[in-house]
């Protein structure tokens, strides 16, 4: 049974995804743990640092499930070594034969770094998976009201016209950016260490950097090149590019929020009859799921934060930062994955009130046009002295009696058919085109690129 609310059998789907947290349960992890010893042995028996069989018979019988946890604990506490308790453990369920060559030269970092590489990789490909299914949702939705006019609102207050295809287009191209960012990413990230005690590969010599290269091949990541024992900018990069679309779904979370407000009315999220908004309040309908990637979009980026502290490390080992990662990285990408997944489910059934959207713009008269009618009067007299002209004519107070452009007829600085001049054509600008644009750019990107991150 968890010790955190957030492990609970009532709350753990609010806080990880059952993939993602099948990943980072303590038998997965150890077996992943077991499978790097098991890539090691491979890797030093086709060298002959140690024998064949007895890489074999580790390779058959390093399984997490035949390990005694309590024994494993156990002598964990009573060594105060991070790993020897497994390396105990392993022994236990070994043929005599086999005990010595378990673990031969390798450090504790060589297994946990490597197997954060291994972290990345799949969480990584489970990011790329969800992401390309969010950007799908939203350029469908572009498409769809690349033409419908709502309010464009500047610190929560109505602007000028916009279409909600340009403000979905916004998200989708910030989506593909992260995409970018994913790709660029991958072979910095799934990387291993096989380093020794301070990173020359000492205790191997003098084959340290062919068994370092056999050993990440038998893993299937990627040789690093030089050791990176307090590197940790692999890891912080990675919680950064996490907790950075992670922001990306709170945005698009917040605006959902802030449009489901009865009075805008533009947006809702999707719904079945058996979500109850309110208990003491039954005729609510709370934007439960979009308030929630604002929630796990702060969580993620507060132990991104304390990633990008652990790269503050001194000499060539320090537990200060790497033992940190420990909980903070699984953290951010348990996060991350329900944020995907809520994501995923709020752009996919999205409810546009289109109606409504128009209701709202119409309802503001001709106020929403007064950028326009700025652009038109500054062709005539200077933009400054235009924009103070118009502030003038429209002290607090005065739209709410007439509108923008009696304001600036009477003000005798324009005739009524040069304002209808100024304001005709598309009251949302380019805003069109540019979706076209963004749409057409994402669509050609996914035609060339994987399915699976790779």
């Amino acid at each position: 049974m968890g010790t955190r609310l957030s492990d609970s059998e009532q709350y753990a789907h609010l806080w990880g995804t059952p993939e993602l947290t099948a990943l980072f349960d303590e038998r997965a992890r150890l077996q992943s743990w077991l499978d790097i010893l098991v890539g090691l042995a491979r890797a030093q028996a086709r060298l002959g640092m140690i024998p064949v069989a007895a890489a074999e018979q580790i390779a058959t019988n390093a399984r997490a499930k035949a390990l005694d946890l309590e024994y494993v604990a156990e002598q964990t506490r009573l060594t105060s070594h991070s790993m020897l308790g497994l390396i105990r453990g392993l022994q236990q369920i070994l043929p005599e034969t086999a005990r010595q060559y378990v673990y031969v030269g390798a450090t504790v970092q060589d297994v946990t770094d490597t197997w954060f590489a291994l972290v990345m990789r799949d969480v990584g490909s489970a990011v790329w998976r969800d992401l390309r299914a969010i950007e799908e949702s939203l350029l469908d939705l572009a498409q769809t009201h690349r033409d419908t006019h709502m309010a464009g609102r500047t610190h929560g207050q109505p602007g000028s016209p916009i279409t909600f295809g340009f403000k979905v287009a916004s998200w989708a191209d910030e989506v593909r950016r992260h995409l970018d960012r994913l790709r660029e990413g991958r072979p910095r990230w799934v990387v291993g260490q096989l380093a020794g005690a301070v990173g020359v590969l000492g205790f191997f010599e003098p084959r340290g950097l062919e068994l370092r290269q056999a050993f990440c091949a038998e893993l299937g990541v990627a040789d690093p090149g030089i050791s990176w024992l307090t590197s940790r900018d692999r890891v912080a990069e990675f919680a950064g590019v996490l907790s950075m679309i992670a922001g990306t779904l709170a945005r698009i979370g917040n605006e959902v929020y802030e449009l489901q407000r009865p009075e805008i009315d533009e947006l809702r999220e999707p719904t079945t009859p058996e979500i109850v908004g309110s208990i003491t309040m039954p005729h609510k309908r709370n934007p439960e799921g979009s308030e929630h990637l604002d929630t796990l979009s702060r969580l993620i980026r507060a132990n991104a934060a304390v990633l990008v502290e652990g790269m503050v490390v001194g000499h060539e080992r320090d537990g200060r930062g790497w033992k940190a990662e420990w909980v903070a990285l699984p953290e951010v990408c348990l996060l991350t994955g329900v944020a995907l997944q809520a994501a995923r489910r709020l752009t996919s059934g999205l409810v546009v009130n289109v109606e409504a959207m128009h209701a709202n713009l119409t309802r503001h008269g001709d106020q929403l046009a007064s950028e326009r009618l700025l652009a038109g009067l500054s062709g005539r007299l200077g933009k400054h002295a235009a924009q103070e002209l118009m502030h003038k004519s429209l002290v607090p107070g005065a739209g709410d009696v007439r509108g923008v452009i009696e304001a600036v007829v009477t003000a005798g600085a324009a005739t009524q058919q040069e304002c209808d001049e100024w304001t005709s054509g598309s009251p949302a600008g380019t805003a069109a085109v540019m979706v076209d644009f963004v749409v057409c750019r994402a669509r050609a990107a996914r035609r060339t690129e994987p399915e699976m991150w790779e």
